[in-house]
């Protein structure tokens, strides 16, 4: 039988797991791995919201830099000089057919103004300006250019927005330019030096 001394309930302990044991180690096995799962779901989903707001960042910038790049001083005697000319909306810049650094219509951010205004594939590739969007776009860049309040003839403040949606939604119809998840928005002033 057993070994002398040896009661009934310990033998049974030797003998391996209950039913009882196996159900719940089982449960908390199932339970993790659920939580490990949408764990899981969850790190995908915010790694794709960061990598979208990356990617239209970097192409704001691009917008910014390339506006921010076009000439906007004083000349040798003073005189303000603004390049209003310039098609920035164009795959390849153009010196004349754009508008440059116009001032912008007030609601250039809310909606696809011809001249402030272009698109870009997946790429990042850009496919050019106008009203409506190409069948390849991903991104709407939008961006405005009005004059500073205190100094209306030497400086200007630019503001870029990149979209990666066609209709913002209500945020359009509105008039609201509220920065939407996966969008990116960024302002700058500049302002006149002699050149």
């Amino acid at each position: 039988m057993g070994i002398a001394g040896e009661t009934g309930n310990s033998r049974r302990r030797q003998d391996g797991f209950s039913l009882l044991e196996v159900v719940i180690a089982t449960g908390i096995m199932a339970s993790a791995l659920v939580t490990l799962g949408q764990l899981f779901g969850l790190s995908v989903s915010t790694n794709r919201a960061a990598q979208a707001l990356t990617y239209t960042t970097v192409l704001a910038q691009q917008k910014m830099e390339q506006l921010r790049g076009l000439e906007w001083g004083l000349d040798s005697l003073g005189l303000p000089v603004t390049d209003g000319e310039t098609d920035t909306t164009a795959a390849v810049e153009t010196p004349t057919g754009g508008t440059g650094l116009s001032p912008s219509p007030p609601d250039t951010l809310t909606r696809n103004v011809p001249g402030w205004v272009d698109y870009v594939d997946r790429f990042g590739n850009l496919l050019g300006g106008g009203a409506n969007p190409p069948a390849k776009t991903v991104y709407v860049r939008r961006w405005s250019l009005e004059p500073l309040a205190h100094n209306v003839d030497d400086a200007i403040v630019i503001q870029v927005l990149v979209t990666p949606v066609l209709n913002r939604g209500r945020a359009d119809a509105a008039g609201s330019t509220v920065r939407l998840p996966g969008e990116s928005r960024l302002m700058s002033v500049r302002t006149r030096k002699a050149q």
